[in-house]
């Protein structure tokens, strides 16, 4: 009887000790579960965060760069993020400049254009067309873009445009220093100087050679021979107009030989200057759930340099 007793109550501990196994094993697995899930959904929170903080800094160069630039009214947003509204609402012939001040676009067109000096340049170059009927000086931007509003015909839209094309200050700039290598528009240059000094070139080549420039690294230059047969005044006024050009021209070595009567032989090498290239690429940029989370950068003012935000793409 107690032989029966005793195996009942090794039997029943038996049970217990595997009904006790299993509640363990069930715990321990609803343990590594809930701590899995609740990796999985902090590091899905982490990512999360971060991918929407890089899109608030993304949206915050963004809109930066289209406020500095002037392209559209100031956005009402205390952070200066425009809203989506404000974007389609957004037409850059419509804004007036003066309700846009201290951006580049405003620095440009109230400073730029209206400087004497540049538009001074096309009076210099002989072209009446750029002359003001009304004032007999040349056409300032505000009167070339009033012209061009308020053209109601095809061909007073052509003849303003061609207006703002030869007339206008601004051409002047790309004019000075081109944004790129253009052998045959410097030649061009050139021809226009022979042209006001009376005189045709015998020979003038590019050589083809290019260079950074020692004055700046964002400067690339570019070699060109020019040789002179005339009398020292012929030959004095070429350099005279090279001289004032516009365009900057760097007389490096230059030899002269004289041959009587008043005659010479000038022989130059120059170097002409234009801009490097300006590309605006994409950055990628990967985030990972395991990155710290990085805060929205706001607005800054960049309105004198017309910085432009690098294109970021999130993984």
């Amino acid at each position: 009887m107690a032989k029966e007793i005793a195996i009942g109550k090794r039997a029943t501990i038996s049970q217990a000790e595997q009904y006790i196994l299993l509640a363990i094993l069930g715990a321990a697995m609803f343990l590594g579960v809930a701590i899995s899930l609740v990796v999985y959904f902090s590091d899905k929170i982490s990512y999360n965060s971060n991918v929407i903080a890089e899109e608030e800094k993304a949206i915050a160069a963004y809109s930066s760069a289209i406020a500095n630039i002037g392209v559209c009214p100031k956005p009402k947003d205390k952070n200066g993020i425009y809203t989506d509204a404000e974007l389609k609402s957004c037409n850059p012939d419509d804004v007036d400049v003066s309700s846009v001040p201290g951006t580049l676009r405003a620095n440009i067109l109230e400073n730029i254009a209206a400087n004497s000096a540049l538009n001074s340049v096309p009076n210099e170059n002989n072209k009446p067309e750029c002359i003001s009927d009304e004032t007999g000086k040349n056409y300032t931007y505000k009167e070339l873009n009033a012209m061009y509003n308020e053209a109601e015909t095809k061909e007073e839209l052509t003849k303003a445009t061609n207006l703002i094309q030869s007339c206008s200050a601004l051409r002047i700039i790309p004019d000075a220093l081109p944004a790129y290598k253009n052998e045959e528009a410097l030649l061009s240059s050139l021809n226009k100087i022979f042209i006001l000094s009376d005189w045709e070139p015998e020979s003038l080549t590019p050589t083809g050679e290019t260079s950074t420039s020692l004055i700046n690294s964002n400067l690339n230059a570019f070699s060109v021979r020019l040789s002179i047969e005339a009398n020292s005044s012929t030959v004095m006024t070429v350099l005279n107009n090279i001289e004032h050009s516009i365009r900057e021209f760097n007389i490096e070595r230059a030899t002269i030989e004289w041959s009587g009567n008043d005659a010479l032989t000038f022989n130059a090498q120059a170097t002409a200057f234009y801009m490097t290239p300006s590309v605006l690429g994409e950055t990628e940029k990967k985030v990972k759930p395991g990155d710290a989370p990085s805060s929205a950068t706001p607005a800054k003012d960049s309105s004198a340099k017309g910085e432009a935000p690098d294109e970021e793409e999130l993984d």
